[in-house]
């Protein structure tokens, strides 16, 4: 007797046969995942080294000399790139040179329109317009100087009559999303009401309800020239003046790091380099990469014991000298003999040898920024996984919610501040002589 089939199987039936054909989404039926999804192979930055995921302890490696009761703590770290070096001078006048030609042409722009593109190739309108970087700027030409007029000191400001760019108006403006507080259970979003109930802190650091989803987007204008008088300021009864005046143009410097920046300037040079990579990559039609940041404490100790795990120095061992008596760092040696070590202030980076991951210079020279909020107490509350505690201190904070943890020590510190797990502050918008900064860039989880 043959089995009759009820119109709902075979309508099933039916179903699952136009799945097989494209109609269900492919894959025969079976679970596939989107198809066609392009490829990509995450290669080597340009200047940066690969640090591999791992363990090990945080905290001091030997007697903890300024008795601080620093304790010690097994963590776990994703992998990541950093840079092999800090950022040299000339690097992060890229970044100034950047921001003062897009901010001539956007001038220009007003009265010379081919330094705007404000159609795309197929004839639509392109609001706002976009700079056009392939035009060139002629900067002796009278008209353009007037065009530009506002990007110039003003004629009274003129040492000699000289007429140069107004440094003080060099701003780099970009937009960045709040994740910390988009994350929060009280912002989240209510599918019931189709809203969202919470508040948020705005750039001016007022609490406002949040709107809709682009209330976690931050705006930030910095100012992004160094400051050249750090070499002034830090040092009382000391002439530095030569250094203040060239030490970030002269060509002779262009391989030294760069120092006098904040810590907000130097998150700014971050943000600049994810875009400018960004911007290549989409012109190319390829997919973008993971954003570019200060590391975290943590990991920034991870990176400078370069697999070592008990050891003092980035170089393994316990002594600051190595077996022909040769310092291996750029510190303070022996009570104030700064030439000892091969250099009275800061030197070109890279002058040392590389610790086991091929990255320079983590021990002195000078101390580099971290995006980590300084706290005494912090190995304490610290995940154990990918540890971090990071604080964005609004204008009205107390100058202790501005404390940023910097590592490595510098070209003027003892030897106890720049062993790896030595832990140091300054205040976010403070700018200093020996400290400076180096990148990293999260991985997409491959083991290179």
């Amino acid at each position: 007797m043959k089995k009759l089939l009820s119109i709902a199987t075979l309508f099933l039936i039916a179903l699952s046969f136009a799945g097989c054909f494209g109609g269900g989404g492919g894959g025969n039926g079976e679970l596939t995942g989107v198809e066609r999804r392009q490829r990509f192979k995450e290669t080597q930055p340009l200047g940066m080294v690969y640090v591999r995921r791992g363990s090990f302890n945080i905290g001091p490696s030997d007697e903890d000399a300024s008795r601080a009761g620093v304790p010690t703590k097994t963590v776990s770290q994703e992998p990541f790139w950093m840079d092999d070096t800090e950022i040299t001078n000339n690097e992060y006048r890229q970044f100034v040179e950047w921001v003062k030609e897009s901010m001539a042409r956007q001038m220009l722009g007003d009265q010379y329109p081919e330094f705007m593109i404000t159609e795309d190739r197929r004839g639509n309108i392109i609001d706002p317009p976009q700079i056009n970087w392939d035009e060139k700027i002629d900067w002796e030409d009278p008209d353009m100087q007037m065009a530009m007029e506002d990007l110039y000191l003003p004629e009274n400001e003129r040492f000699f009559g000289k007429k140069e760019i107004d440094t003080r108006k060099l701003v780099y403006e970009y937009w960045w999303v709040d994740l910390d507080q988009a994350a929060k259970r009280s912002n989240s979003y209510n599918y019931e009401t189709q809203r969202y109930e919470g508040n948020v802190y705005n750039e001016e650091g007022d609490l406002v309800p949040i709107e809709n989803r682009s209330s976690f987007m931050m705006q930030d204008q910095v100012h992004v020239y160094p400051d050249t008088l750090c070499w002034i300021r830090d040092f009382t009864y000391s002439y530095n003046e030569p250094l203040a005046t060239r030490y970030f143009w002269h060509p002779g410097f262009d391989d030294y790091p760069v120092v006098g920046v904040t810590w907000k300037q130097v998150n700014a040079f971050c943000n600049w380099r994810t875009k400018i990579q960004s911007d290549y990559l989409s012109e190319r039609g390829e997919p973008t990469l993971m954003a570019y940041r200060l590391p975290t404490e943590v990991e920034w100790e991870y990176a400078a014991r370069g697999g070592k795990d008990f050891s003092m120095y980035p170089w393994g061992g316990y002594y600051t000298r190595d077996e022909d008596g040769v310092f291996l760092a750029n510190f303070k040696p022996l009570r104030g003999n700064y030439v000892e070590d091969g250099s009275i202030a800061t030197i070109k980076v890279g002058s040392y040898d590389p610790n086991e991951y091929g990255l320079y210079d983590m021990a002195g020279n000078v101390a580099e920024w971290t995006s980590t909020a300084y706290d005494e107490a912090g190995y304490n509350y610290f995940s154990d996984l990918n540890p971090t505690f990071t604080y964005n201190a609004r204008k009205d904070d107390p100058a202790v919610m501005k404390r940023k943890v910097i590592r490595g020590g510098s070209w003027k510190d003892i030897s106890q501040f720049v062993q790896v797990s030595a832990r140091n502050y300054e205040y976010q918008d403070t700018t200093k002589s020996y400290v400076g900064f180096r990148c990293v860039r999260s991985t997409f989880g491959e083991e290179f």
